[in-house]
């Protein structure tokens, strides 16, 4: 993951930078003058409730959709005219399940590596070290039918992992996990920010996936209300933590449920 090093000194890019995007479906608006950018190397979470855009969002940085208003760059690479050069650099979990059911871990994996160009021994070494490193290496020639919905989402984060890209996009990536999996999954990519350098944009409707050290961009309705650290988005709306400060932004006049979820 060492794609992205500076050369000759010069200082890194910024692993993502969105500029004035906007996106509609047909005569509906949905984004709007999206602007914000993600150091390398840092965890970057996009909270937002459901229905926010954030789904839109990641379609737009991973080139589902064609971004016909704003640009976006990683790492330098502007995602509509070097579309092959960005995604290189780009891994994505997305919301959906998408393992083939019918198919091993082995592979599952195997496929996404030759998608990528990577001969078979290479695929077989990168796919042995990521599966050990989400605790999933006892599972490698297991039918993905067989695993339960935390098991697949380790699967899915080895695979967008193969390639070695230096920016993992996340899209609620623990939504139907029960407790002790959504804190596993969440260890494991925080881990791999300090470990092996990074960055990572984790899409969530959970408060309590945020840490105060964290970087924060706020999606409401399709338009970015605040960014920047957590302690800086809490501190500009005189709040006492992330909780309070979105539902400031937000307009949630009630504050939020029990249970620290959007």
């Amino acid at each position: 993951m060492q794609d992205a090093k500076a050369n000759d000194g010069m200082s890194l890019p910024a692993a993502l930078e969105v500029s004035a995007v906007g996106h509609c479906f047909g005569n509906k608006q949905v984004l709007s003058d999206i602007s914000f950018s993600i150091a390398p190397g840092h965890f970057t979470v996009l909270l937002g409730l459901n229905g926010a855009g954030k789904t839109t969002l990641f379609s737009l940085i991973s080139h589902l959709y064609n971004s016909r208003q704003g640009t976006i760059h990683i790492f330098g690479n502007d995602i509509s005219r070097a579309p092959g050069e960005a995604l290189r650099r780009l891994g994505i979990v997305f919301q959906a399940r998408t393992l083939d059911l019918d198919l091993s871990v082995y592979q599952n994996l195997s496929y996404h590596a030759s998608l990528h160009g990577i001969g078979h021994a290479e695929a077989l070494e990168r796919i042995r070290t990521l599966l050990a490193g989400v605790n999933m290496i006892d599972r490698l020639y297991d039918k993905a039918r067989s695993l339960s919905g935390g098991q697949m989402r380790r699967i899915e984060i080895a695979r967008a992992l193969l390639h070695r890209p230096p920016l993992l996009l996340l899209d609620e990536a623990t939504v139907g996990l029960d407790i002790q999996s959504r804190a596993e999954i969440l260890a494991t990519i925080r881990d791999l920010v300090v470990t092996d350098g990074i960055s990572v944009f984790w899409a969530t409707h959970l408060i309590d996936e945020v840490e105060s050290n964290d970087h924060v961009v706020v999606l409401d309705k399709g338009r970015v209300l605040a960014q920047g650290r957590v302690s800086d988005v809490v501190r500009s709306v005189a709040s006492d933590n992330i909780q309070q400060a979105f539902a400031s932004l937000t307009g949630l006049v009630s504050g939020l449920p029990e249970g620290a979820c959007l």
